[in-house]
């Protein structure tokens, strides 16, 4: 791993969960999630880093309150039923700035596997001295009725897409 061993502190000021799905299949609604919280463990061997994260499903942010507010009713993503979506990695290969991470992600009660292309940024000092920051990439799709999301067919497509941009702060005395 291009980066030092030990726990990496997401830094949730230069991190986000951004979404994109289609609407009535002829235009993109893209998102995000505001209420997110992430773990990066390093190992000395690629085998050993993991990866961790939750997303407060309430936190949705299309830019349209009114559309937000019935994005998180009952009748479609229910925030009272799934409050949270949380991912865990299982795998992670790779090398230079090209990464794969392969995991399992849980909206409410489903878990199903997910894998997402990861581009390494790259290390950058943060002005202040609070350490060196780490950027990732990643990328990956979901299908909703996999998830049991099947709300509004014909409406909204099938496919989400998930794009991370997030930024780790490197271990104190590293």
């Amino acid at each position: 791993m291009p980066v030092t061993p030990g726990q990496w502190e997401m830094d949730p000021f230069h991190s986000a969960v951004n979404f994109t799905i289609r609407h009535l299949g002829i235009a993109k609604v893209r998102g995000r999630f505001t209420g997110v919280r992430a773990e990066l463990f390093v190992g000395e061997r690629v085998e050993d880093v993991r990866v961790s994260a939750t997303v407060d499903l309430a936190t949705i942010d299309t830019g349209n309150a009114d559309r937000d507010a019935h994005v998180r009713a009952s009748d479609l993503l229910d925030v009272e039923k799934r409050p949270t979506m949380t991912y865990r990695s299982t795998r992670v290969s790779g090398e230079g700035e090209d990464w794969t991470m392969e995991g399992e992600l849980t909206i409410g009660d489903v878990t199903r596997p997910v894998t997402f292309a990861v581009e390494f940024g790259g290390l950058g000092a943060m002005p202040g001295g609070d350490g060196r920051h780490a950027g990732f990439e990643a990328t990956g799709e979901i299908r909703r009725s996999e998830f049991g999301l099947d709300f509004a067919p014909g409406l909204l497509g099938e496919v989400v897409k998930i794009q991370l941009d997030m930024q780790f702060v490197e271990p104190a005395g590293a």
